[in-house]
């Protein structure tokens, strides 16, 4: 505690400190929730019972120019832009903007920082994770031990090799391209599907994402959700597949006709998959539970101790940025 001879210095106060808004907690907030408080000063519109707007008035926040966005709530236009008329920043934790009307920011002059590459890494090693998984049944194996199934003389399935298979990769961008290198290093053949040919790298390409399913054994999906990228992977391209074929998806739930894929997977029409988005988060479709060649994660592959440390300092960093006139450190470029 402060005494009078010693007050805290005005800037420890929150009154005195640049506000930011958060409508919606992104993931890291609970674990660095107090030292972002340090250096801004939170509203946090998700605490009050009021709806968005009334709070938005309460707290007079039509001042306000700066946001921390969560990919859980959506900005647009009604919600919450039109109540915020000084907002010239939306700083947002996710690799995605799918959550975020990206032309009217651009028709506001609103500037808009996102995760970067920070998960990429991560998000690999989730993607290849989930891989080896399925191919080798780990999970499937786990439960097949914890229910006694092994003792009582049963047999398990044979499991699959990683090394020699193709990979199809959807969205060679920053995530893309490390599970790429990462699948190299198991002897397997890396195939891609990208909005543009990369005459950098000495992958395959294909224009046509169901021409790289019928020439893969795997496809991974990591590409971003826009209104091209929904449903794309639909009943043909997982018909193309085929019989031996497996899904990795780490991008986002909507990417896959998950009705198609239920379908697909229950009469052995694709030999199995590894999901971590799902397309009504967090609904997942029950027939999957029973599935023992489908492992599923709560949308947890950017989630490491050290993703989000480093996923605080960005925020920190772009926000600051922000406040003191200077480029923004991961800005969205058109």
């Amino acid at each position: 505690m402060a005494d009078a001879a010693n007050p805290d210095p005005p800037q420890s106060h929150p009154q005195n400190l640049p506000k930011v808004l958060i409508l919606k907690p992104p993931p890291i907030f609970p674990h660095f929730e107090s030292e972002l408080s340090l250096h801004f000063h939170l509203l946090k519109a998700y605490e009050s019972p009021l709806p968005t707007p009334e709070f938005l008035a309460a707290a007079n926040a039509s001042g306000v120019s700066a946001m921390l966005a969560s990919g859980g709530y959506p900005i647009t236009a009604a919600d919450p832009l039109d109540h915020l008329p000084s907002l010239r920043c939306i700083v947002t934790t996710s690799a995605g903007l799918d959550h975020i009307d990206m032309q009217e920011c651009r028709r506001r002059g609103i500037a808009v920082a996102f995760a970067g590459d920070v998960y990429s890494d991560d998000c690999a090693d989730a993607a290849v994770g989930l891989l080896i998984d399925v191919l080798h049944r780990v999970s499937a194996g786990d439960r097949f031990v914890r229910n006694g199934a092994w003792s009582s003389q049963r047999k398990f399935p044979l499991a699959n090799r990683l090394g020699g298979k193709r990979i199809g990769i959807v969205g060679l961008g920053s995530i893309g391209c490390r599970i790429a290198k990462r699948l190299e290093a198991f002897g397997c053949s890396i195939l891609y599907d990208s909005r543009q040919k990369k005459p950098s790298v000495p992958y395959t390409y294909y224009s046509d994402v169901c021409e790289l399913a019928a020439s893969s054994d795997v496809l991974v999906i990591c590409c971003a959700l826009t209104d091209q990228t929904r449903h794309m992977i639909n009943k043909e391209v997982l018909s193309a597949l085929g019989k031996e074929g497996v899904v990795i998806n780490i991008g986002r739930g909507p990417i896959i006709n998950e009705r198609e894929l239920v379908r697909s997977l229950q009469e052995g029409e694709i030999a199995g998959a590894g999901l971590d988005v799902f397309e009504n988060e967090p609904w997942v479709p029950e027939e999957l539970f029973a599935l023992d060649n489908v492992v599923l994660s709560p949308h947890i592959a950017f989630a490491t101790r050290e993703g989000f440390h480093d996923m605080f300092e960005l925020v920190k960093g772009n926000l600051q940025a922000f406040f003191s006139n200077k480029p923004l450190l991961t800005p969205v470029v058109d």
